[in-house]
């Protein structure tokens, strides 16, 4: 089945505000789960939802995310995410970002004790919003093994950067490993293959199947070029923020376990090196040099198409998911179906 953006953001309210989340969060919960779908990142979408209500049930998420600004700067600042929502805190953090990036120029936020936060391209975006460039990284729960090892270490340690343009969205949202994790357990749960060159099994073999994937570990994209930019952001995402690293971290793909990840956002004022007015017009004639080759795309055409897809279509939902969607409903007495039409 498909349904509207506007029947996801209802859905995903409605239940987080039976299950005490306020509404204000439960709103930023929806929105960035939204993003994720209309992008094309469904594996971060609401498909990963019955994963932060599950948080919720086993006490791994708190429904009320409180925010601690436990050491500061001008331009830097490490948060406390006290077990919340890691779509609140990171928005949080992310605003405050670009506050300190309007004052010195670039804002730097830390965050620990936090959760999965969905998509990291949102938090970026909201940089571009305000005409500044968002960095945001972060290291997860270890599925990733060593360039020549088998055993999983690193995480999937996401990477988006977005810069702003006049003429395009201009963004860059990607795991540093082959597949994200959560591609093969949205492939697990619709009981597809994955491709090859993704993922090995546990004894270190090549495989396609999902299970035995998640069972082995994800290969690392670009052999040891992405081994080595995952290597530095487990590095700068756990020891820099007070986060755990490598096989400490555990809960981003377990909800029943307390997260220990870390994640670093930063947001940069270009007018503070150039005037703002030569940066968006430099950066939009690179881009015309680059589109000068018909059919040639630059990173965000991907986001921009499926948006205008998703807008217009729909967002598709697998049957076995809408089932697990359809028990949160009832268990949370919400009305799945009068929300669905």
């Amino acid at each position: 089945m498909k349904i509207t953006p506007e029947q996801e953001l209802s859905l995903i309210i409605d239940i987080l505000t039976h299950l005490d989340v306020p509404s204000e969060e439960a709103s930023i919960i929806a929105e960035v789960t939204l993003d994720a779908d209309l992008k094309g990142f469904t594996s971060h979408g609401i498909g990963r939802f019955p994963q932060y209500i599950k948080g919720l049930e086993v006490g791994t998420i708190k429904p009320q995310t409180e925010v601690t600004v436990e050491k500061e700067s001008a331009a830097t600042a490490r948060v406390n995410g006290n077990h919340g929502f890691g779509h609140v805190v990171t928005y949080r953090s992310m605003e405050m970002a670009i506050q300190k990036a309007k004052e010195t120029g670039i804002g730097m936020v830390g965050i620990h004790n936090s959760n999965h936060f969905g998509v990291a391209g949102y938090y970026s975006d909201m940089a571009i919003m305000e005409d500044l460039i968002g960095i945001v990284i972060a290291n997860t729960e270890p599925a990733v093994a060593p360039i020549g090892g088998k055993e999983p270490i690193l995480g999937t340690n996401p990477l988006a950067i977005g810069i702003p343009s006049d003429s395009h969205y201009v963004s860059v949202d990607m795991a540093t490993s082959a597949s994200a994790r959560g591609k093969l357990l949205e492939s697990k749960r619709k009981g597809e293959s994955i491709p090859p060159n993704v993922a090995l099994d546990a004894d270190g073999n090549p495989t396609t199947d999902p299970v035995e994937a998640l069972k082995g570990s994800i290969l690392p994209f670009g052999a040891h070029k992405g081994y080595a930019l995952s290597f530095m952001i487990e590095i700068m995402a756990g020891p820099l923020v007070n986060a755990s690293y490598g096989k400490a971290v555990t809960g981003t793909a377990n909800p029943e376990v307390t997260c220990t990840k870390g994640d670093l956002i930063t947001a940069i004022d270009p007018s503070k090196f150039v005037e703002m007015d030569d940066f968006k017009r430099d950066v939009d004639e690179f881009i015309a040099e680059i589109k000068a080759t018909p059919n040639v795309m630059i990173p965000g055409d991907f986001e921009v198409r499926n948006v205008k897809t998703h807008q217009e279509e729909g967002i598709p939902l697998d049957d076995t998911l809408v089932e697990q969607l359809r028990e949160i409903a009832t268990k949370t007495n919400v009305d799945m179906d009068d929300i669905l039409g």
